[in-house]
């Protein structure tokens, strides 16, 4: 019994601290500003545009000599919209108080800047990310992000006699819930995802016992413990090497692995999560046989609406660059933080599949100069690459197709500013040529 109470106790203690009354979550807490802000937002992140692209049938623009194709399902989702929704409600609703943020709302600078014009404090991390909440004082406003807060800063900031606007993501307290269902059960959680990223150490703290997979080559690496690794054959000490980061303080893999669920980051490839899903499943049955499976392994599925769209709308756009019926896209632009995971996976999609394809954060990264600042899928940035391509004797075309999608954090607005750049390099070339 004291064993099955251990393993309730860190959701019941998230959930006695978020039911007390300076803890405010959901619109209905800002019902008096909610209609304000939302049509203010409406204005700040709109685009004329990008709506003209929505309601054409194929999704397609034709303006100043570029065919835009937007993907189906882009920009910003339900749970963003809420967020920011809900932060800017904060800042109207307690005008006089100070307001402080724990880390950014979202992966966007456009949004996070809205927030400093609001005056909102982001709070300062040192070089390990560790948070001084020594600011924040009693009666002051503290706001947790999208990406949600780790229990540990729910502790502190409970004690702090502050109010508390919780904007986390529906679907991240979904995860959270899974791996509460790991800790009843008895499971490990295997969480794909990064550990360094801001909703993982979130999720690591909801979890009594916990192992983070960046890829599939790491699980491939779990999994081969699984099967192989014998008690005192040195293979414990080389795996505890590689994820100490990445794992709770007592992970022990010999104990830890013989019983496993699966999470997962909301914002990972949908693709990789499900292959990682199925080894880690084939593996278990390998080890322990099929009848035991229900026993050793547990998977339900924690992978974002809004990013699994996203990533089948660029898709298809690649599939519209290799219709044989159709002339090839130019290229794809992805935009999007350059720290937003959704926004990174959005860009593996048509590089994998061979396409021409650009990741930038901000419409400023296009330059007058037909060069780009842009992300590459390594996670480097590349500072001055051509944008729009000559042939070899130095002509540009007289038409593009330009494939365009963004990020589940990018308003499009800022959208827009970037294909308007686009469009105003096109006519200078023109123009020159």
């Amino acid at each position: 019994k004291k064993k099955a109470d251990k393993k309730r106790f860190i959701k019941n203690e998230r959930e006695s601290i978020a039911k007390k009354k300076d803890y405010l979550r959901g619109a209905g807490a800002f019902k008096k500003v909610k209609s304000e802000v939302t049509a203010a937002m409406r204005v700040q992140f709109d685009s004329e545009m990008m709506n003209k692209m929505k309601e054409s049938p194929n999704y397609m623009l034709e303006k100043d000599g570029i065919e835009f194709y937007l993907a189906k399902d882009h920009g910003f989702c339900w749970g963003v919209e809420r967020s920011i929704n809900l932060a800017y409600s904060a800042v109207e609703t307690f005008p006089d108080r100070t307001v402080h943020i724990t880390n950014e709302l979202i992966h966007n600078p456009m949004v996070n800047e809205k927030l400093h014009v609001k005056n909102v404090n982001f709070i300062k991390k040192d070089a390990d990310s560790n948070k001084d909440f020594s600011e924040i004082k009693e009666g002051d406003v503290v706001m947790l992000p999208a990406f949600g807060a780790s229990l540990d800063e729910m502790r502190d900031l409970d004690a702090r006699n502050v109010k508390i606007v919780d904007t986390t993501c529906p679907w991240v307290a979904k995860v959270w819930n899974t791996v509460h269902t790991h800790q009843v059960r008895g499971l490990t959680s295997v969480i794909h995802g990064k550990y360094a990223h801001e909703e993982t150490m979130a999720t690591k703290s909801m979890c009594e016992t916990y192992i983070c997979v960046k890829n599939l080559d790491e699980a491939e690496y779990v999994a081969d413990f699984i099967v192989n690794a014998k008690v005192g054959d040195g293979r414990a000490e080389e795996f505890m090497v590689k994820f100490k980061k990445a794992s709770s303080s007592h992970f022990d893999p010999h104990t830890h692995l013989k019983k496993i669920g699966l999470a997962n980051q909301t914002t990972m490839y949908k693709k990789e999560t499900r292959a990682i899903g199925q080894l880690l499943q084939k593996t278990i049955m390998k080890k322990f046989g099929p009848d035991l499976i229900n026993e050793h392994y547990y998977e339900f599925d924690t992978i974002c609406d809004a990013t699994q769209v996203r990533q089948d709308a660029v898709d298809e756009l690649c599939n519209m660059h290799f219709d044989p019926n159709e002339p090839e896209l130019d290229f794809i632009l992805v935009v999007g933080g350059f720290d937003s995971s959704n926004t990174a996976h959005l860009l593996e999609i048509p590089q994998h599949r061979g396409v021409r394809s650009f990741h930038i954060n901000e419409a400023s990264c296009i330059h007058a100069d037909n060069t780009l600042l842009h992300r590459t899928i390594d996670g480097g940035i590349v500072e001055s690459e051509p944008l729009i391509l000559a042939d070899e004797n130095g002509v540009r075309k007289t038409k593009l197709r330009v494939g365009v999608t963004s990020g589940a954090s990018t308003p499009d607005r800022e959208v827009q500013d970037a294909l308007g750049r686009i469009m105003m390099i096109h006519q200078n070339s023109l123009q020159l040529s």
